[in-house]
């Protein structure tokens, strides 16, 4: 276990990946300087800045919240029928060529389909 900045540095983030990243030559300059005078490592400083401002953004990131986009009225249309079946039939066959285009049409033939 290292010393960083504010106390030990803990590998806790697993398996270590090498990389490249291009950082601005002065960033890398007062970076480097900021490991020496700390007594850590570079790599130490940016996994800790890096690790800082995931954890900083997670917490200012809001939750999504679905819009209400309910409508007045009173449930399902007339006839229109709860079962799974039904639903299917009315979203995606009422009124494709071949198939009824009302809802009366529909249970018409899922109720013939249902017949022995």
């Amino acid at each position: 276990m290292r010393q960083g900045m504010r106390g030990p540095i803990i590998r806790d983030m697993g398996t270590h990946m090498k990389t490249t990243v291009e950082i601005a030559d002065p960033l890398f300059e007062a970076a480097k300087r900021e490991a020496e005078r700390s007594g850590c490592t570079l790599r130490d400083l940016i996994e800790l800045g890096l690790k800082h401002e995931l954890e900083r953004r997670a917490k200012e990131t809001k939750p999504y919240v679905m819009p209400d986009l309910s409508v007045g009225g009173e449930g399902l249309l007339p006839g229109v029928r709860e079962d799974p079946r039904a639903m299917k039939a009315y979203t995606r066959l009422m009124g494709q060529p071949g198939f009824p285009d009302t809802i009366e049409g529909i249970n018409k033939m899922l109720d013939e389909d249902e017949d022995p």
